[in-house]
């Protein structure tokens, strides 16, 4: 398909002066007749110009896709390869839904530039599979009179999973923190577990003493404690009517999504065995608690096609389902949100329930725009309104917190975009501290 370019339009335009030069010396139907000539052999030039391009000495593709992460910037990149000079415009058949960085790219290729790679980061909002149509090509021809447009046959299927640069991330942080914090654990004698007896060293807890190791050697030796390993950690996260909200962007369950894969990684780094159920009126889905790199990558595929539903959630019969089948001591995050205690009876019962067997842990995943509306200033009387019932949420949501609080249960209620790093930090000084 050939597009007229702006040079083109420029000539035709300039045409349009002769009739004005020559309207004293040539009848109308002269000048008419000479006008259509001209016009006629710069449109076959221009034609003939635009049939020049040879689109077959270009090759032009799209790496294939990655695994996508919901609300980051995945990186996608595109190869052209010529031995011509070139002056292109390549717009790729990305999903119209999500926000790229370059819709469209303009390249001018040299003689010398065998091979050129361009990049956009496209940032998707919604987990699920999408189609990648092909890609959209145009050449100018040699003499700039025409544009040749064509497809470059590239049609491909991308998957948007939780937020795996995220994962990424973490596990690096994990990786880089454990022998340190392993250490310093194991100084300063946190833990239950034994790991070694070692002589006296300033600093050291003089509780830590054995006495009977120091009466044979004669010397003062110290115990030395590590946090406990292989303890069970169950996640449930509600997928119910309140997790369809969007927050930023992103649904509500997204976020808890993303948090529940991320505490799962913690979990199995330090050595635990990590469960997961999801949940509404009934369970969704359900991985029994498991150690390692498997486990974690069972986890991924299990969850990543979930999405939340309009359902109230059973808080009540989904532990009892779940979580009373475990006969030993485990930590118990709930994800969810509250909005204030009269419509959260159900959830604040079903939490006191689980101590003091096991360790109850409720985390709500709130909006930041509450929160900014309510610390805001306020000028017009509309606003003012607006700012008072989000004062009034958020006292609400203090009260429900305290009241879980009162009855020895952990509770986390921050920002739905920062309570994946917040969760973590939670669970990491749970385990330095041995609460679990």
């Amino acid at each position: 398909m050939l597009i007229p370019a702006k040079r083109l339009y420029f000539f035709l335009a300039s045409l349009m002066i002769i009739p004005v030069g020559l309207q004293w010396w040539l009848s109308p139907q002269l000048i008419l007749i000479l006008m259509l000539g001209l016009n006629t052999i710069l449109l076959a030039v221009a034609i003939g110009d635009g049939l020049r391009v040879k689109s077959d000495r270009l090759k032009i593709s799209r790496s294939p896709l990655p695994r996508l992460s919901i609300g980051r910037d995945n990186p996608i990149s595109v190869t052209v390869q010529s031995q011509q000079r070139a002056q292109l415009l390549i717009s790729d058949g990305y999903p119209r839904e999500f926000p790229v960085s370059t819709p469209q790219f303009t390249l001018n290729l040299q003689p010398n530039q065998t091979q050129y790679e361009v990049f956009y980061t496209i940032q998707p909002h919604t987990r699920g599979e999408y189609i990648w149509q092909d890609l959209q090509v145009r050449q100018l021809s040699p003499w700039g009179l025409m544009w040749k447009d064509w497809r470059v046959n590239s049609r491909d299927k991308g998957i948007v999973y939780p937020d795996l640069i995220g994962l990424r991330s973490l596990s690096i942080r994990l990786a880089l923190e454990k022998t340190g914090t392993m250490r310093q654990a194991r100084r300063l004698g946190r833990g239950t577990e034994f790991a070694e007896l070692r002589n006296y060293r300033q600093g050291d807890d003089t509780r830590m003493i054995d006495w009977k190791a120091t009466a044979r050697s004669n010397v003062p030796v110290v115990k030395v404690l590590e946090p406990e390993q292989e303890q069970t950690l169950i996640i449930l996260l509600d997928r119910g009517r309140l997790m369809t909200a969007r927050v930023q962007g992103m649904k509500r369950f997204d976020w808890g999504l993303n948090a529940t894969l991320s505490l799962a990684l913690a979990g199995i780094n330090r050595g635990d065995r990590v469960g997961v159920g999801v949940f509404d009126r009934q369970v969704a889905t359900w991985i029994p608690p498991a150690r390692g790199t498997q486990q974690m990558s069972l986890l991924i595929e299990s969850l990543s096609s979930l999405q939340p539903v309009l359902l109230e959630s059973d808080y009540a019969g989904i532990v009892s389902q779940l979580v009373t089948q475990q006969t030993r001591r485990a930590l118990v995050v709930i994800l969810t949100d509250w909005i204030d205690v009269t419509a959260s009876t159900e959830l604040l019962q079903t939490m006191m329930g689980l101590t003091p067997r096991y360790l109850p842990f409720c985390v709500a995943l709130q909006d930041p725009v509450i929160e900014a509306i309510a610390h805001s200033d306020s000028i017009k009387l509309d606003e003012a309104y607006t700012q008072a019932v989000a004062l009034d949420l958020l006292q609400e949501r203090k009260l429900a917190a305290s009241l879980l609080k009162q009855k020895g249960i952990l509770v986390l209620d921050a920002p739905a975009n920062r309570i994946t790093t917040e969760l973590v930090n939670r669970y990491l000084q749970l385990k330095d501290t041995g609460r679990i």
